[in-house]
């Protein structure tokens, strides 16, 4: 018994770092395509309107591939590291096919959007199993992980001289050394046998109070998230922003920083107070955003946003893995995350249509609604 008990946390610890690599490298497909659109438009003749759907594509392919999982509770019936494994190859390639497919262009990132749906939420689903009682650090880390993934094709696409397949390619091999390293994964001692086939579930989350606060904030949180690392590059191009990196620092540095910062303080302060913090102050920049564009000011708000904007999202999965049926915990958290990210594919397809009409400025305050609702959940679950 002495031997397990100082093995464990070294256990712990290591198939964390071995997770956090797999979400780095799997989930660098998210973003490939919309990294590249400059190319894309020059020398393919993408539309406005098609780069939309290149963007919410992704999107709208988790949400369904979550929903999916969570109708058939995959997330607890299968093994992690198989799912986790042939979910990133097959987001592997469907990115690595879209340079000769162009015209498969919106299909393909639907898929890879579906087949991450296995890997994420499965992420969560086996940290949670290894940390059940600092979760909020070890979800950080891992949620710190995925927007350095997300955030690597911004920094490919700065690398002279690199071709826009280069940076397809690239990433679709990084999603195959993901597949590799979830061969590895092993969920914790803490992982509830596999439960019976409970496609009601959804229904019972639903009717608990406060497993629907905790979903009503991470919507408001979604709302903000990915419109805002969609379209920072963009922002920054029409409002005269910081070029070059920004955009990786903004996203992936800061977005790291927030996620570790973010869970650390939610084991030592609570979920609901961190959460509600992060949104109020990340709802404050997005509206700073409008008197500070085109100033020197911009530069300091956006590396507050970027921590912030990110800091609340492992508070939403711990708190839901608090209160969720121990059974069912990958399926609560795949079922949140399916409908978070539907909502976060709404708003990658308003944001720039109202750009468009009212100009970069003016249209990204309204990111704030979000967050600024999402507190008022956590508020109410707080009491």
């Amino acid at each position: 018994m002495e031997r397990v008990i100082i093995l464990r946390p070294a256990t712990g610890t290591r198939q964390l770092t071995l997770l956090a690599v797999v979400q780095v490298c799997a989930m660098s497909v998210w973003f490939s395509a919309s990294a590249v659109l400059p190319a894309l438009r020059a020398e393919r003749g993408v539309a406005g309107e098609q780069a939309i759907l290149l963007a919410a594509a992704v999107q709208l392919g988790f949400a369904c591939g979550a929903v999916a999982s969570a109708a058939l509770n995959l997330a607890d019936r299968v093994r992690p590291p198989r799912l986790m494994a042939v979910s990133a190859l097959l987001a592997a390639t469907a990115t690595a096919a879209l340079p000769w497919c162009a015209g498969l262009a919106v299909p393909l990132r639907f898929a890879t959007g579906f087949a991450l749906a296995g890997v994420y939420p499965v992420g969560m689903k086996v940290v949670v199993s290894w940390f059940p009682r600092r979760r909020g650090i070890a979800l950080g880390v891992l949620l710190g992980a995925l927007t350095v993934g997300s955030a690597l094709p911004s920094l490919l696409v700065t690398l002279e001289p690199v071709h826009w397949r280069a940076v397809l390619l690239g990433s679709a091999v990084l999603a195959v050394g993901a597949a590799v390293s979830g061969v590895f994964v092993r969920p914790g001692p803490d992982l509830a046998a596999a439960p019976p086939w409970q496609p009601r579930y959804l229904l019972r989350m639903a009717a608990d109070r406060r497993q629907r606060l905790v979903c009503l904030g991470y919507f408001g949180h979604m709302w903000e998230l990915y419109a805002l690392w969609a379209w920072l590059s963009a922002y920054l191009a029409a409002t005269g922003g910081p070029g070059g990196s920004t955009a990786f620092v903004v996203i992936g540095l800061c977005g790291a920083a927030g996620c570790v910062a973010g869970g650390a303080l939610s084991d030592r302060c609570g979920r609901t107070v961190v959460a509600m913090t992060a949104m109020l102050v990340s709802g404050g920049c997005a509206v700073l955003s409008f008197p500070v564009s085109g100033t020197a000011w911009l530069l300091p708000v956006l590396l507050v946003w970027g921590v912030a904007v990110i800091a609340d999202s492992g508070q939403f999965s711990a708190a839901l893995a608090e209160t969720a049926d121990p059974r069912y915990v990958g399926t609560a958290l795949t079922a949140m995350t399916a409908f978070g990210f539907l909502l976060s594919a709404g708003t990658i397809q308003l944001l720039p249509l109202l750009a468009g009409a009212v100009g970069w400025r003016a249209a990204v305050p309204v990111l704030a609604i979000g967050p600024l609702l999402g507190a008022a959940a956590m508020h109410r679950l707080r009491r």
